[in-house]
């Protein structure tokens, strides 16, 4: 078999596997390491310190026989749907989580690779979860442009997939980078409620809602809280707007929708083994119940609806204090709200 062959056979098994699309890079050290470092000493990485690793910059440190990267995107619903009209959640993490779904999926494809050789090889592959950056290896493996909002685009995928890597102990032609098609659009920058997007295509974590909503353990910013409007867990508002999610490819199956929808108010009042029931296969787990209850309770402040009041009241009495904090400072909204003349 000829490398060429190879190459194809394994692009063949990965779409037969979900992923639409695939492309090769080289194990060459990162360009933009540099960015990188400088982003991580602006604070840019908030409270994230896992970012700190000397060994984004350059494969061979995680994997010293590395050679060629495979680098694959398996898609998710791109309705942006909003699950009721009070709160909403990424839409990449209305299904099971990808961490469980992804990594089998690229341990048949190095089987199916070692099949094709007749021998082992050298290999390490993530989703998200290896000390990589995965953005810049799949602009250079020609899956697309880093946009301004800090997401891969591809021009016929939009930016509504995961990404995944595999890295390999063996020689594969690279592909070529595709060209930038951003332009002069700034819909994502000008859309973002938080202001978070920096001129220099990344994110001010700090103020980003998914970092808020998802990696951020402790109290959301008092002065951010408004501006996280009914987001309860992650973001898309950035995507939303992007016109390039126009072409955004089909949800792979394992990732459609699958969680007891809508989103309740009542939410709030989950137990922790309700909220671990509700929740074991999908994302939202990685929030904790304190974190997703401290977000609920954010989103029902800004909805202001006095419907909610007997709600906060019970939630303020929670055994978890970042959920009581929040759950009073929703109450205090929602009471204030209420007393406004024009209040209905």
């Amino acid at each position: 078999m000829t490398q060429q062959d190879l190459k194809e056979s394994i692009k063949s098994k990965s779409k037969q596997l979900g992923f639409t699309l695939t492309g090769i890079t080289s194990s060459e050290p990162l360009a933009h390491y540099a960015f990188f470092q400088t982003w991580l000493g602006s604070g840019h990485h908030a409270t994230m310190q896992y970012l700190v690793n000397e060994k984004r910059a350059d494969p061979k440190s995680i994997l010293p026989e590395c050679k060629s990267i495979l680098i694959l995107a398996l898609p998710y619903d791109s309705e942006f749907r909003m699950l009721n009209s009070e709160f909403s959640i990424a839409s990449y993490a209305l299904g099971d989580d990808y961490h469980d779904i992804i990594p089998p999926k690229l341990k048949q494809i190095v089987e199916f690779i070692e099949e094709q050789l007749g021998y082992k090889i050298p290999n390490r592959y993530y989703t998200d979860t290896g000390p990589i950056l995965e953005r810049e290896l799949a602009q250079r493996a020609g899956l697309g442009w880093i946009g301004k909002n800090s997401m891969l685009i591809n021009p016929q995928a939009g930016s509504t997939f995961l990404l995944a890597e595999i890295l390999l102990g063996i020689e594969l032609e690279p592909d070529a980078p595709i060209t930038d098609h951003c332009g002069t659009c700034t819909r994502c920058i000008e859309a973002c409620p938080t202001q978070c997007i920096l001129p220099n295509r990344s994110i001010d974590s700090r103020k980003c809602i998914s970092y808020l909503t998802i990696e951020n353990k402790d109290e959301i910013p008092a002065d951010l809280r408004p501006h996280l409007q009914n987001w309860i867990f992650g973001c898309d508002v950035c995507q939303q707007v992007c016109p390039w999610n126009r072409f955004s490819a089909p949800a792979d199956l394992s990732l459609t929708p699958n969680i007891a929808l809508p989103v309740l108010s009542t939410d709030l009042l989950l137990t922790p083994v309700e909220f671990n029931q509700r929740f074991k296969k999908s994302p939202i787990k990685r929030a904790k119940r304190r974190g997703y209850l401290r977000n609920l309770a954010v989103a029902i402040g800004n909805n202001g609806d006095e419907n909610d009041i007997p709600i906060l009241e019970k939630a303020i009495q929670d055994d978890e204090p970042l959920v009581k904090e929040h759950a009073a400072w929703a109450l205090e909204n929602v009471t204030r709200d209420k007393s406004r003349p024009n209040a209905t």
